[in-house]
């Protein structure tokens, strides 16, 4: 989902700047069976961001990588017969310690993350599973994180507040040390005729409570009062996080899908896209995918592994 890999800005780079002295994280690959899913996790094996673990059929990993033109010599393969064993086989390696990451190849989303999320042998945590997309946004002054986009359809308020503290602890791991959230609605004022307006309100009190570490909250903010201070102090408000957002989010996924398409088709922004909430990172691709996103994907994913294994 990006169309922007020829005007890249820099911010992918500057964060993957900061993976070179890191060691590369091992990284179990569902079903790579498609020319862009293998060699993305190639080309990340040969820039020592992951080591991946192939898990799919054998013989189609192997007729792949032939047409495309890759060596997988030094690489494991873990032969399965289909892709819903492929995304099973992958979440076990997860649990068995075997693999810190995990990376989406070319099977269904649906079909990862129902093995993401079962309730035996999956990867679920206390927190809520969300979304994020790490965007390099040409025309903003540094990396933004939009979510949720692509997993909670209308998420509760309590839903929020995981969605909120997985973003925060994601923009933690990519070096940002007291990330800016952004609660975007429509308005900027608490309106009762608008429930996301009566999240955000309540969000920020339940950050100034310590319910939601990390971050500075500000909300309900209107988009563009979210990105441009100008715009904000036009209608009076006084935020640290107008013009300098970190984090934007939605206040559900029609809201966040749209805006981060909109980005990558409009204003030529790369996204790079994870699962968050699970025991380890989820790299989540799309196959309209730049080899920039690809691989900016498996930097944010070693970083946040990195930042993972500190805390344990």
């Amino acid at each position: 989902m990006t169309t922007g890999a020829a005007t890249g800005t820099g911010k992918y780079e500057r964060l993957l700047e900061r993976c070179l002295s890191l060691e590369p994280i091992p990284t179990a690959v569902a079903h790579p069976c498609e020319a862009t899913a293998l060699s993305g996790a190639v080309e990340a094996a040969e820039k020592k961001l992951i080591v991946p673990i192939l898990v799919g059929p054998a013989d189609k990993i192997a007729a792949t990588a032939k047409a495309a033109g890759l060596n997988l010599a030094n690489l494991e393969v873990i032969d399965v017969p289909h892709s819903q064993a492929a995304a099973a086989k992958a979440v076990e390696l997860v649990r068995e310690g075997r693999a810190e990451v995990l990376m989406k190849g070319s099977l269904h989303t649906d079909e990862l993350m129902s093995a993401i999320v079962s309730r035996e042998g999956g990867m679920r945590t206390g927190r809520r599973i969300s979304h994020a997309f790490v965007m390099d946004v040409p025309t903003y002054h540094k990396v933004l994180i939009i979510t949720d986009a692509a997993i909670n359809i209308a998420p509760t308020l309590e839903d929020k507040v995981d969605i909120c503290q997985n973003a925060i602890d994601l923009a933690i791991s990519l070096g940002c040390a007291q990330p800016k959230v952004a609660i975007l609605a429509a308005v900027e004022t608490v309106t009762s005729k608008m429930p996301a307006t009566l999240d955000a309100a309540a969000l920020c009190k339940m950050a100034d409570r310590g319910q939601i570490k990390g971050g500075i909250l500000d909300g309900p903010l209107a988009f563009d009062n979210a990105i441009s201070k100008e715009a904000a102090e036009t209608k009076g408000i006084q935020s640290q996080v107008s013009g300098d957002a970190d984090i934007l989010l939605a206040p559900d996924l029609e809201a966040g899908n749209i805006l981060a398409k909109q980005l990558s088709y409009l204003a030529n922004a790369d996204s790079a896209g994870m699962v968050l909430g699970a025991r380890v990172p989820v790299i989540l691709t799309s196959r309209a995918d730049s080899v920039r996103s690809r691989i900016a994907s498996c930097g944010v994913a070693m970083l946040v592994a990195h930042a993972r294994r500190g805390k344990l």
